[in-house]
């Protein structure tokens, strides 16, 4: 049975439905329903089981699992980059991740954990060393945190001893099952539901010396980042930490290229950018003075060390991506 945690969650249900079609009935859920909608992620997954998180890591902590779980994949934790109270942040992320690993490390399983590309904060090196990671916020700190855990351990046990360990760094995902982040959720995302109530959709403004809309970012769609999940569930002899992202970093403004002839071009010949500006569908608001000093203009996954590791498949770019993802929510 593979336990997943964070399992009603954006990426975490994505990762229950993947593994549920291959095995009915081999998931173990764990999450917090504090807010109850979330079921709707998984209520079509065949789990074997479900914990509340709280629970379940008393019960954790009481050895009632030892022995039941052939692989953790760790997708649990507050992800809101704005969270201001660190205590909580800390503890959500960083002790609970350290608690899951040490106990995969005793179990001999594998654990596959989500880092997080807020490790680089606003670098432009985007590469899996030391020299490039300064989070601007506590939740890419708590991320950080573990992933220095992680190489502590590494360096006093060696990488080769024990069970599989596998963390990813998660640069913009977007796709199906993110509609309960609110505010968190991706910019197709909003932008889907910007358009149906004003006929236009809406990006910042210059800022960090780019160019409205031309902040860039490595967007990375949903189903990728489960086809890296399983290639390394697949692989258990692969190890490390690694960036899941597409290595090509896009502006904002293709995303509301991209969802604008989804949704207003009625299989038109394209719209140009100019033209979706020329014809208001597409509004630059001013940049928030909360986000400044905060925020990564700037985005792009090295890979290098994914290739390297044996993962081949093309990645999804943001045309493909997010007209597959505007044919989903309008379903």
């Amino acid at each position: 049975m593979i336990l997943v945690t964070g399992a009603a969650g954006f990426i975490g249900a994505n990762l229950v439905h993947a593994l549920s079609k291959r095995k009915p009935f081999s998931v173990f859920a764990v999450d917090n329903m504090s807010r109850p909608d979330k079921f709707l992620n998984i209520v079509d997954a065949e789990l074997a089981d479900y914990a509340d998180k709280e629970d379940f890591l008393v019960r954790l902590k009481a050895g009632e699992f030892d022995g039941k779980f052939s692989a953790v994949l760790h997708q649990g934790a507050c992800s809101n980059t704005m969270e201001t109270d660190g205590v909580y942040m800390m503890k959500n992320n960083y002790d609970y991740t350290i608690a899951l690993f040490e106990f995969c490390r005793r179990e001999g399983i594998a654990f596959i954990y989500a880092s997080s590309a807020a490790v680089y904060g606003g670098g432009t090196v985007f590469k899996e060393e030391r020299a490039h990671e300064r989070p601007l916020n506590v939740y890419g700190y708590s991320k950080f945190l573990f992933d220095q855990y992680l190489r502590r351990h590494w360096q006093q046990h060696g990488m080769d001893s024990g069970s599989q360990v596998v963390g990813l760094r998660y640069f913009n995902v977007y796709g199906p099952l993110e509609g309960h982040k609110g505010t968190m959720a991706s910019v197709p995302f909003h932008q889907y539901h910007q358009f149906l109530k004003d006929g236009k959709v809406k990006l910042f403004g210059a800022n960090d010396g780019y160019a409205a809309g031309n902040q860039m970012r490595d967007f990375v769609y949903i189903d990728d980042v489960v086809k890296v999940n399983l290639f390394f569930l697949d692989n258990p002899d692969k190890r490390g930490v690694f960036n899941l992202g597409t290595g090509r970093a896009q502006p904002f403004n293709d995303l509301a290229v991209a969802t604008v002839n989804a949704l207003a071009n009625d299989g038109g010949a394209p719209l140009t950018l100019e033209q979706i500006v020329d014809r208001g569908l597409l509004e630059y608001i001013p940049f928030p003075d909360k986000l400044k000093g905060k925020y990564q203009s700037f985005t792009q996954a090295d890979i290098g060390a994914l290739r390297e590791a044996g993962y081949t498949e093309p990645f999804t770019d943001v045309a493909n991506g997010v007209a597959q993802y505007m044919r989903y929510l309008k379903s």
